[in-house]
């Protein structure tokens, strides 16, 4: 799909590499399950039917779990208003149209292609920006979709979830009726080392591409709006407040970080920021700043 929002070599080559070496941790796995089943139809039946259900109701899981629904434009005229013009200025199909209500400030893309595509809002946020900043936010969320990185994050998530899944399996499910039998016992902790070796690269893999892919979104965002500045306003304004919402609330909505625009973590540096799905705020800002001076756009 060609679009107007500025293309992104960069990009689409870790996508590339991120999806190759994923594909190969995949194939592992898939051994893995045939190890743990006994069985390679019903490993395949598996991870397939998982990989499946993943990637084509992506968008339908998102918006369950962040209590969003589809709006129309006579329910919300000024946020479909805003996703028209900048889908018309991109050239690019109009996605749906979603709001969650809840009071965390963020936006998220989701769905397995343009075609299919979701961007939702939450209420807090529209609560929080003027019209320019939440335009700015929206511009950098249909980069996602137009970039279709939001496919590749969806399917680079599934086999981490996957490998969380079967350590769990292994250590609560079956380790204890393998200790009856040493090579069973053998075996299963063979599994869950491997489990947790591919969730760990998975990890790493899915959040360096996850770091990229919103320093290439806010880059594309602001040079289709010509007003980075804008989005430097927003990103500030939300980044504050979520260090004011409850963590409870925080928690609650971390699995989604990978796909919203600012992750929901409360302020603060700790070690964990190495493993971020997010850049600093900081960077962002700096880049942001460097693109209005390349484009000359007025205080």
């Amino acid at each position: 799909m060609k679009t107007r929002f500025a293309p992104d070599r960069g990009l689409s080559s870790r996508m590339v590499i991120t999806s190759f070496l994923l594909g190969l941790l995949y194939v592992g796995f898939v051994a893995l399950l045939i190890a743990l089943t006994s069985s390679a139809v019903l490993a395949v039946i598996i991870a397939g039917g998982a990989l499946f259900v993943q990637y084509w109701f992506s968008d339908k899981i998102a918006l369950y779990a962040m209590h969003g629904r589809i709006v129309t434009p006579e329910e919300a005229p000024q946020l479909h208003g805003a996703i028209d013009r900048l889908c018309a200025l991109a050239d690019m199909p109009k996605p749906r149209v979603a709001i969650a209500d809840v009071d965390l400030p963020n936006a998220f893309a989701t769905g397995r292609n343009p075609k299919n595509a979701v961007v939702c809002v939450t209420t807090g946020i529209m609560r929080r920006l003027d019209a320019d900043e939440l335009e700015g936010v929206l511009s950098h969320e249909l980069s996602h979709v137009a970039h279709r990185d939001v496919a590749v994050m969806t399917i680079a998530s599934f086999l981490g979830v996957l490998a969380g899944l079967i350590t769990r399996f292994g250590l609560y499910g079956g380790l204890g009726r393998g200790n009856r039998d040493q090579n069973a016992a053998l075996v299963m902790l063979t599994v869950i080392a491997v489990s947790i070796a591919v969730y760990a690269i998975s990890f790493l893999l899915t959040r360096a591409l996850s770091r990229y892919r919103e320093l290439a979104a806010d880059r594309a965002g602001a040079m289709l709006t010509g007003r980075p500045s804008t989005l430097a306003s927003a990103l500030t304004k939300i980044s504050g407040d979520i260090a004011r919402i409850p963590s409870r609330d925080l928690r609650q909505a971390q699995a989604f970080n990978a796909f919203f625009f600012a992750p929901a973590i409360s302020g603060g540096k700790s070690v964990s920021a190495l493993f971020s799905t997010h850049p600093s705020l900081e960077t962002r800002l700096d880049r942001l700043g460097v693109l209005s001076r390349e484009l000359g756009e007025q205080a």
